[in-house]
Formats: structure tokens, C-alpha cells, sequence
């Protein structure tokens, strides 16, 4: 197996970012509809080189507790998003994921919500938690569909918006 690759899914493919990934990272990072629930705007060119090149250089720290890999497709090997595995602010273990909006409603958020949990509960972690915005209702259906349990409301001043915090136990 290739060392780069995390895991699998039926279409997917969970690796670790690399430097080619710049112009489909920035595509992703640059569309305000992907970023609307991560950050207050979108990305610039210059701004996603060097958070690329940070995600890249963070694999050398096992001690590391923000884990950004690149999602792609099997069948031509297509950048299409982004999955994370990082500690929140009180040491939980959080998921998250993005995809390219090309690749929105093709079901790929589902199947690399089960991979993650799938990945996850093989490495030991005995639980997840998402964090979800109240209006994103692709992700809130991503994630109760996948087990996840309503843990409580919490309102993020610099988006501005209110999210749900679920959990799943492993």
C-alpha cells in the first residue's frame, strides 16, 4: 500500500496532501459556498499556498493534533476534497470534511463520514465529535444518518452563526 494513503472507500481514496494538490485546494478554498461555515471569506491564492504547505509540513509532527488529508477519486485519482481528524479545543477528537462544490450531491460526504468513523474505531478512538452548522443540512443529515447524537448548541462568534455539537461513541 502506499504509504501516503490513509485509508479507503468504494470510491474514494483518504492520502496525505501534497504540494500538486495547490491548484484543486485553492479551487475549494477560494468558493465562499464551501468556506461559508469554516471561515468569514473565502481564501486567496497566496493564503492556500502557504496553508498547504503548513497541513504538509504538520505530518512530520507525530504529536500533531490537526490532521488534514486529501480526499480523491479512485476511478482517475481527481482531487475532490478534504477530511480532518483534529482535537477540538477540550482534547475530543473532531472530524470534519469539504469537498470541491463540482462534487456536492454525489454522496461522498456519506461514504467519507463512514470511512472516518470506519478508520477511526480500527486505530482505537473511542469517540467523535462533528461540529455542524444549524443551516448546513447536507452535513447534519451526513452525520445523524451515520449515528451521531445531538450533544448541545453552541454559538461561534467569529462565524457568527449557531452549530450543534454531536457525538458518536466507538
Amino acid at each position: 500500500m502506499n504509504t501516503q494513503i490513509i485509508f479507503e472507500t468504494q470510491r474514494l481514496i483518504v492520502r496525505k496532501l501534497l504540494l500538486s494538490d495547490l491548484q484543486p485546494f485553492h479551487e475549494m478554498q477560494s468558493n465562499i459556498n464551501v468556506m461559508q461555515y469554516v471561515r468569514v471569506k473565502e481564501m486567496t491564492f497566496e493564503e492556500n499556498t502557504k496553508e498547504l504547505a503548513e497541513l504538509i509540513e504538520k505530518y512530520a509532527h507525530i504529536e500533531n493534533d490537526f490532521w488534514i488529508y486529501a480526499i480523491e477519486k479512485k476511478l482517475d485519482h481527481k482531487f475532490v476534497g478534504t477530511c480532518a481528524l483534529i482535537k477540538d479545543s477540550n482534547k475530543e477528537d473532531e472530524i470534519g470534511y469539504r469537498f470541491l462544490e463540482k462534487y456536492w450531491k454525489l454522496g461522498y460526504g456519506l461514504e467519507i463520514c463512514k470511512g472516518i468513523i470506519n478508520y477511526c474505531s480500527l486505530v482505537g478512538m473511542p469517540k467523535l465529535i462533528a461540529y455542524v452548522a444549524d443551516d448546513n443540512n447536507a452535513s447534519i443529515k451526513i452525520v445523524e444518518s451515520c449515528y451521531f447524537q445531538f450533544v448541545k448548541k453552541v454559538y461561534d462568534p467569529t462565524l457568527k452563526i449557531t452549530e450543534t455539537k454531536y457525538e458518536l461513541n466507538l
